[in-house]
Order: structure tokens, then sequence, then C-alpha cells
């Protein structure tokens, strides 16, 4: 069966190279926390899939779904997040609020592993190439 995955804008980041570097503070035991206040209804869906993330009105990364959690203190859910971001062929893709459901067909493909070198350009230059439809 296919994955599910979602979107979900990186907030206060300009890169994805910040989004790394905040993602890096985050971890703890091998995961990223990502609270959030209501837990996706296709949760069981979501386990396996990605988190893909909007930057500059762009999906530029996207990060493994390991598992959901639920926060004691408040009741938020915790989706629980490999810590490995990992960068995917820029797609443009408006922003929004909370998280858009992504099907695996309409997610972009990873850079990682590119014969391309796509995935060693600074991810500005991939956003403004992708932008003129050169990449």
């Amino acid at each position: 069966m296919p994955s599910l995955n979602i979107s979900k804008v990186a907030f206060g980041c300009a890169s994805r190279e910040t989004l790394g570097r905040r993602q890096a503070l985050r971890a703890t035991d091998g995961q990223v926390p990502l609270v959030t206040r209501f837990r996706p209804k296709r949760a069981d869906e979501l386990v396996g899939g990605s988190v893909y993330w909007i930057i500059k009105h762009r999906l530029v990364a996207r990060q493994t779904i390991l598992g959901f959690d639920l926060r004691a203190s408040d009741r938020r859910t915790i989706i629980r997040l490999s810590p490995e971001l990992v960068p995917v062929e820029p797609v443009a893709r408006r922003a929004h609020q909370g998280w858009r459901y992504l099907s695996e067909e309409e997610a972009p493909r990873d850079l990682t592993g590119d014969e391309t070198g796509l995935a060693d350009l600074p991810a500005q230059l991939a956003s403004k190439l992708s932008a003129l439809l050169l990449i």
C-alpha cells in the first residue's frame, strides 16, 4: 500500500539549511518531535510516510514519520520524525496553515543519490532554477 504524506510550512525558516539546523537542535534519542494541536485523522496511514517541508512556497525537503505520541501536559500530539532531512526536487506549493495530505504520486522525488548533482546545489539557487523551469 502506498504511503500517505503531509506537507507543512517550515515557519520562520528562510532555507533548507536553516530548517536542518533547527531540526538538529530539536533532535533527541534519534527522533525529532513535531508538536501539533490535533492528531491527523489519517495518522495510521501516515506512519512510514513523510512530512514534506514548504519553504518560500516550495516543497524542499522531507522527514520520515516514525509515529505519534500524546503529550500529557497539554494533550497535544507529537509527530515523531526521523532526524534525517532529505532534500527533494523543489516543487511549487502554496503556503497553508496546519498540514495538508499529500499522496505518494504527488510527492516530489528525493535528490539524494542523484547523479545529476542537483542535491549539491545551494537551496536558493535550486529554487530559482526550478522557478525558471530549468530543473
